[in-house]
């Protein structure tokens, strides 16, 4: 059986989708967490305006919000059959890994993963049905 990838504009957004979230969870992680000295920084009288989206970051962290967010894009993309949500869904599984919420950003990065080499391959999935 001959399989031939076809690709469309949608799965070039969903690779843009996938390297801005990941890329961009990774470089921001590396350059406002990840130094001890940001730690210090924010727990001044008065701290610079990024402090405010790490603390974010911290919190979604602890609360597991990025794996979750992994796990509903991949479901909705094995289920809705759309190549940019897969994208989405493996850009914030990246992200979710990241942050250390690895366990639902896995398993939805893989939903993604099967729902756009089920549309890129024209073969049979869920989001054919």
């Amino acid at each position: 059986m001959n399989i031939t990838a076809q690709w469309k504009p949608q799965d070039w957004a969903g690779v843009a989708l996938a390297v801005l979230t990941g890329g961009g969870a990774f470089a921001f992680r590396q350059l406002a967490i990840v130094p001890r000295a940001t730690v210090g920084i924010c727990a001044a009288a008065s701290p610079p305006g990024w402090c405010v989206p790490r603390s974010w970051d911290l919190i979604g962290q602890y609360l597991g919000s990025f794996g979750w967010a992994a796990l509903a894009a991949g479901l909705l993309a094995f289920f809705w059959g759309r190549r940019w949500i897969a994208g989405l869904a493996i850009g914030l599984g990246i992200a979710a890994v990241v942050n250390y919420n690895g366990t639902q950003g896995v398993i939805g990065a893989a939903l993604g993963l099967a729902a756009w080499l089920s549309l890129l391959t024209n073969r049979p999935g869920w989001g054919r049905l």
